[in-house]
């Protein structure tokens, strides 16, 4: 993957000003720190070797202007630090939103594949030493290629021979470069794979505690994480080794410098070619020369680290929706809820076996079908090509004698309620958790939308009402709850297609049957597709289908499916007889 420059400088535009202004203070906190070693020079060599009655007093006006230009650096400096600072916290706050709502546009496939630690890691660590980079990166190869250019030009004019001496140290110091440069990448590259892979077991052992602990299989959980964490650790010593030797191999380079410089300077001052002064001077200057190529570590580190992160950043914004509107896609208003399988086939990947195969059904408007089967029959598959959380690879999906593929994605997701079996409530409120139904909705369309669900009264019980915080995933609650305040989002929706995707499964008796009021309170006049697995909560269904790995094997009512003694009669029977056993 070449690396984008384009891009990568883009996000520098809104702040271009204030940018170039703290570039601007570098220049003169940079150029400043170099006048000082040729104030020292004049004061050693031209004051006071020069009258000395008049030295103390030209002594003092060069303190003074010394201690202003001290006052003029520290406030540039103050400047370039502060919002240089400001600009990359900006920047990183910019990409993280970009990435953020990029990742929302992803579609179910691809978070079946990936991590959410992983991904959380790219959102986090990878943009946050991006961030460092964006600051430091320009401001520090701006101030130390100043003093380094500057440093030679001054050394070069006291004295050109024993400036050339300290040159000729400088290829190996190139070569040294790009090669631990090559070595850091690497490293650098495996550490975020690392860290990602630490997140990604932590998020997976935190959010499944309580089937941890129910297990007693604390332990595993910790040999599973000291497993990443060690790999993290092993990952962070070769790039450790890398840096020590670089560092190392530059310091000890550039001992040698200061080496060459004392011994051939002394002997030039034996020859008389220099003096003891400009000696004195080289030797400052020689540190300020010197200085970039010291932090040439931590300068490679910030810059490796900062491109790896970036790369990663772009992996992560090249990934293409494969779920996209089309240019000119259709909003929809008025819906009626007509919904038509025209010779459907689908897979999740193209290595895989089809779910189903030339699948063909229509539900009417207004009508209640309940979808039945065997598990890994591909009833929530079927679902959830509707509002195309997939795409069918063979066939069309019509909604309203529209294909789903011509609709806007928003307009067609906002005509479809969908009340799932595992409830996802979000940190926050009742009232925040049910207007996430309809974010515009007022306190009073909300309080309606409750009671419509059976929700109202046990809401009121809670300690703030409406205002109650309901804890990481609606933990406070029970499941009855949790899924009235699910249906209550739905109610707000008001979405004339509702889809039940085994809405009452994993509740008790008395639960179930309060939320299956709430359910039949909602499916009046929508069209409604049930996906059931007790087979007892959908015998008013209008017409019951039954899908199997071979398709739809038969539909009809309750009373017409046992009449033929087929697969519907046989899966009721099971569960009779399963209940039969179980009393």
């Amino acid at each position: 993957m070449r690396f984008p420059v384009k891009k990568f400088f883009s996000y520098y535009k809104p702040y271009v000003m204030v940018f170039l202004s703290v570039l601007a203070c570098t220049f003169v906190v940079s150029a400043l720190t170099l006048v000082f070693p040729l104030l020292v020079r004049y004061v050693t060599k031209d004051i006071l070797e020069g009258n000395l009655f008049t030295a103390l007093q030209e002594v003092y006006w060069m303190g003074g202007l010394m201690l202003v230009l001290v006052i003029v650096q520290n406030i540039a400096n103050f400047y370039a630090d502060y919002k240089g600072h400001e600009i990359g916290a900006r920047m990183e706050r910019d990409m993280r939103s970009e990435l953020f709502a990029h990742m929302q546009k992803l579609s179910f496939r691809f978070y079946d594949k990936e991590k959410t630690g992983k991904l959380m890691s790219r959102l986090t660590n990878d943009l946050y030493t991006l961030a460092e980079l964006y600051h430091h990166g320009p401001e520090d190869y701006l101030k130390y290629f100043i003093r380094f250019v500057g440093a030679f030009v001054i050394l070069f004019m006291i004295n050109a021979s024993l400036t050339m001496a300290v040159f000729c140290f400088l290829p190996i110091l190139m070569l040294f470069s790009v090669y631990f440069n090559k070595m850091l990448n690497r490293a650098l590259t495996r550490n975020k794979e690392r860290i990602a892979d630490v997140n990604a077991q932590v998020e997976d052992s935190l959010s499944g505690i309580r089937v941890v602990k129910s297990f007693a299989n604390e332990y595993v959980e910790i040999e599973k994480f000291n497993r990443e964490n060690n790999r993290f650790l092993e990952s962070r010593k070769n790039t450790y080794k890398a840096e020590a030797y670089f560092y190392n191999s530059v310091e000890t380079i550039i001992q040698c410098i200061t080496i060459t410089v004392i011994i051939f300077g002394s002997a030039n001052i034996v020859n008389q070619t220099l003096d003891l002064a400009d000696l004195i001077t080289f030797l400052l200057y020689i540190n300020f020369m010197m200085e970039p190529i010291q932090r040439l570590t931590q300068m490679s580190t910030l810059l490796q680290e900062g491109i790896t992160g970036f790369q990663r950043f772009m992996e992560l914004m090249a990934v293409k929706p494969d779920i996209e509107n089309k240019r000119d896609a259709l909003a929809i208003s008025e819906v009626l809820g007509e919904i038509e399988f025209q010779q459907v086939s689908f897979r999740y990947e193209e290595q895989l076996d089809d779910i189903f195969v030339n699948l063909s059904m229509t539900v009417h408007p207004g009508e209640y079908v309940a979808l039945v089967g065997p598990s890994g029959a591909g009833k929530t598959t079927l679902c959830s090509l509707i509002p195309r959380f997939y795409d069918v690879t063979g066939g069309d999906v019509y909604l309203d004698g529209l294909n789903v593929r011509d609709i806007d994605l928003q307009s067609l997701r906002d005509k479809i309620g969908i009340v799932q079996q595992d409830v996802y409530l979000f940190a926050g409120t009742v009232m925040e958790n049910i207007r996430y139904g309809k974010p515009a909705a007022s306190d009073e369309e909300i309080i309606m939308a409750a009671k419509q669900a059976n929700a109202h009264d046990f809401i009121m019980g809670l300690p703030n009402g409406y205002d109650s915080e309901l804890g990481q995933r609606g933990i406070n609650l029970s499941g009855g709850q949790k899924q009235r305040i699910s249906i209550a989002r739905v109610f707000l929706k008001n979405p004339p297609v509702l889809i039940l995707d085994e809405a009452t499964s994993a509740l008790d008796n008395e639960s179930e049957n309060i939320v299956k009021e709430s359910l039949e309170s909602l499916a009046k006049g929508r069209t409604t597709i049930v996906i059931a697995h007790r087979l007892s909560t959908i015998r008013n269904a209008e017409r019951i289908i039954v899908l199997t790995k071979d398709g739809i094997a038969e539909q009809g009512t309750h009373k017409e499916l046992l009449a033929r003694n087929g697969a519907y009669a046989h899966l009721y029977a099971m569960q009779f007889d399963m209940v039969a056993s179980l009393n």
